[in-house]
């Protein structure tokens, strides 16, 4: 597969191109340029718009590049909303504490009510029927190419906003949704994973990407774990609170055991498990900083992220014959289903399965 180089016009500020996942010596190069930045969402690279950069990426490319237009995603506009309007969301706000909604889920809900209500500020909010708010959305996708997610989150907080604050019935959020995409989770193997969490100097970070990768946790999981969690003698890890404020309980691995016993000599956490310079929760932005550094220097897969490593443990889990309900126990996932999308990822070949036509030949007197 060619990299791909997004037509871009005058006007705008960057150059977007894709790079194949198999293409490291393309990435590479790339990081060597001034201003080239890595677009997560969007899983594309971009650099400042100048003729030379563009020259510097047909060079780096060579003859395996094609150009198309630019069909990238477009931020999406806002605007100083009204007194009012900020005053609706500030009721959103209030609503979905009262209701023990994560801060992710408020923070999220808020920032799409502000894009909805952007579009509709000269409207009166009660009014606006099903079907312009299936235009807005659908405009939304035309036009901006939002993700599926986004589609999905934006549909979430309209209806929380016309449902919770407003009191509107429900029959009237029947909106259309996309159909969900089932895509295979990335994951590292046994031994790529292996060199990351072993590859930090620090005890902290060392203790930190073992935890997470043992238990199978969410870095929110991670920060959020209180000494008090860590029940060695019973073997396990208690999880509060987590995804969808359910508690669970997941393994604990006797190597982390060992591990964390000296971490917790070394550092004495007062109470939340890994604790930042100053005291409190560790911070997220810190763990993310630390697998990527890991990564990029065992060259391991570059798409990883801190949730690979998630991933990984219930692959890995399955690979070893885990039974997959307390695989769904440890993950705290509600529907097997979700669960089952891990027998997905496990690594097919003839080493590990033989195909049919390999025993009809074996077990045939007919063969040669």
């Amino acid at each position: 597969m060619k990299a791909i180089i997004y037509l871009s016009k005058s006007n705008d500020k960057r150059i977007k191109f894709y790079i194949p996942y198999k293409r490291i010596d393309f990435r590479e190069k790339i990081k060597r340029l001034n201003s080239t930045f890595w677009h997560n969402n969007q899983k594309l690279w971009s650099i400042v718009n100048t003729k030379e950069n563009l020259n510097s990426l047909k060079s780096i490319f060579g003859n395996e590049y094609i150009i198309e237009q630019n069909d990238a995603p477009k931020p999406v506009k806002k605007r100083l909303l009204t007194k009012a309007l900020l005053d609706e969301i500030d009721e959103l706000e209030k609503t979905l504490t009262l209701t023990a909604h994560s801060q992710s889920t408020i923070k999220t809900y808020k920032n799409m009510l502000t894009v909805f209500f952007s579009r509709f500020m000269n409207y009166e909010i009660k009014q606006i029927t099903k079907e312009q708010i299936e235009g807005f959305i659908y405009q939304l996708i035309k036009e901006n190419k939002i993700s599926e997610s986004y589609q999905n989150q934006m549909i979430n907080a309209i209806k929380a906003y016309y449902e919770h604050v407003l009191g509107m019935p429900r029959e009237y959020y029947e909106i259309k949704r996309p159909r969900k995409s089932v895509s295979i989770p990335n994951v590292l193997s046994e031994n790529e994973v292996l060199k990351i969490i072993q590859y930090p100097e620090n005890l902290k970070h060392k203790a930190i990407l073992w935890t997470i990768y043992s238990a199978g946790l969410r870095i929110s999981e991670l920060v959020n774990l209180r000494i008090a969690d860590i029940h060695s003698d019973d073997g396990y890890i208690f999880v509060k609170g987590a995804k969808g404020k359910k508690d669970r309980k997941t393994i604990l691995s006797e190597h982390l055991i060992r591990l964390l016993r000296i971490y917790y000599r070394m550092y004495k956490p007062s109470y939340w498990l890994f604790e930042g310079q100053t005291g409190g929760k560790y911070s997220v932005t810190s763990i993310r900083a630390i697998f990527r550094r890991a990564v990029k220097e065992t060259n391991s897969n570059p798409w990883a992220t801190v949730h690979t490593l998630r991933h990984s443990f219930a692959t890995h889990c399955l690979q070893n014959n885990i039974n997959l309900r307390h695989i769904q126990n440890m993950l705290g996932h509600n529907n097997p289903k979700t669960t089952e999308i891990y027998t997905k990822t496990i690594e097919i070949n003839n080493k590990k399965i033989k195909s049919p036509l390999d025993n009809l030949f074996e077990n045939s007197t007919l063969a040669g």
